[in-house]
């Protein structure tokens, strides 16, 4: 009798152990699961606007109050820097020129480079004292170079803020002091350094120099986050009394680029521990992978009436696209091509699309082309082409019914 009793007992502590253990690992994978998938909301700052975004891929990772109009201080040299820059790329000036210095540019307050009127400096020289020094006297001096005066400078600042699409953006001086219709947005100045970055790497490389000398004055660059970053390489602070303390960042890991706005700081140390959290957290959670190169063969599609009787199809540009890191891990590729591909085809031409699909939701589509030409057959093999494919189609419609 005991004996029964105690295989009973055996058997039904080996049926609980088994509940436990299945109860624990089941467990155990759903932690781990959730940790995979979930991404935690962008820290809280105490800011009045700010917006973090991927450059490459344009995509937004967090933001607050980002369309708000604010006033840009000194982050207004961006825009007088990508001027200058385009106007050195169109050859209408070059880095050598010696500007002479005007009473006017000299006498310009706040932060200086240090510059003497009745001087002539080259551009190269002016351009490090904007950037490096923030120096308002250089940005004047410049802003008389490229326009004559410092106010068709600022109607060249509008007209290409216009020509970039930066619809939340109106300037009244070179520089950034305040005025009500001197404004900008969080977006508006990261859509503005993305293209400063992407258009004038040259220029952008000024941004990470830590330091300037210039008339025997050593001054360091504002930009802090350049000593306590390594991967930061730009790009420009602010600061007036309405304005607070504001600052435009970037840095870059591997393949991914993000760019930073932060406004309305209450300190000159709040900002920058404000934009540091702001790309640890896009760098930590968020990645971005190339998924297609260019012109490179993805998938192939059938033709008809072609000497060939498929096309080789790709991207005109390289695709890279920012996701949760966790949300890599479950992407498909979903092709839609055209009805009745049919030669002649062109290299170039649209076959179709490519949506790439993450948690049952597109995430990115882009056009799909043929990456060679199909010449089209002679007349009689074009006839038969289509023969072939009137039968084949009153095949499928039979299906169909």
């Amino acid at each position: 009798m005991l004996k029964p009793c105690m295989i009973y007992l055996w058997n039904l502590s080996k049926s609980f152990m088994k509940k436990i253990f299945c109860f624990m690992l089941l467990a155990s994978f759903g932690q781990e699961s959730l940790a995979q998938s979930m991404v935690p909301k962008a820290p809280k700052l105490n800011l009045d606007s700010y917006i973090l975004v991927e450059a490459s891929t344009n995509t937004v990772i967090a933001e607050f109050n980002s369309d708000n109009q604010i006033s840009p201080a000194s982050m207004t040299k961006v825009m007088s820097g990508y001027v200058i820059a385009d106007q050195i790329a169109s050859g209408a000036i070059s880095l050598d020129d010696k500007v002479l210095i005007s009473e006017k540019a000299w006498k310009t307050g706040g932060s200086k480079m240090f510059i003497e009127a009745g001087k002539r400096i080259s551009v190269r020289d002016l351009l490090s004292g904007i950037v490096i020094q923030s120096g308002n006297d250089a940005t004047v001096a410049m802003a008389e170079y490229v326009a004559g005066s410092e106010e068709g400078f600022v109607d060249f600042m509008n007209a290409y803020a216009s020509e970039l699409g930066l619809s939340n953006t109106l300037f009244q001086n070179a520089v950034g002091w305040t005025d009500p219709n001197h404004f900008s947005s969080a977006k508006d100045l990261a859509h503005l350094t993305k293209a400063l970055i992407n258009n004038f790497p040259d220029h952008y490389a000024t941004y990470k120099e830590k330091e300037f000398t210039f008339s025997g004055i050593r001054q360091l660059n504002r930009n802090k986050l350049l000593w306590r970053d390594d991967t930061v390489d730009g790009v420009k602070t602010g600061h007036t009394e309405s304005a607070g303390y504001c600052l435009i960042s970037s840095a870059k890991r591997n393949d991914m680029r993000l760019i930073a706005v932060v406004a309305g700081s209450p300190s000159e140390n709040d900002r920058l521990i404000s934009s540091q959290r702001l790309l640890e957290y896009g760098f930590r959670f968020f990645a971005t992978q190339k998924l297609i190169a260019k012109d490179s063969e993805i998938t192939v599609a059938k033709v008809w009436g072609g000497k060939m009787d498929e096309v080789s199809l790709g991207t005109s540009e390289d695709i890279f696209l920012t996701l949760p890191r966790s949300d890599f891990k479950n992407i498909k590729a979903n092709y839609k091509f055209k009805n009745n591909i049919q030669a002649p085809i062109s290299a170039g031409d649209v076959i179709g699309d490519i949506e790439f699909m993450s948690n049952e939701r597109v995430v990115l589509s882009a056009p799909l082309i043929a990456i060679e030409s199909v010449e089209a057959k002679g007349f009689l093999g074009r006839i038969w082409a289509r023969i072939v494919f009137w039968i084949m189609s009153l095949f499928s419609m039979g299906q169909n019914d």
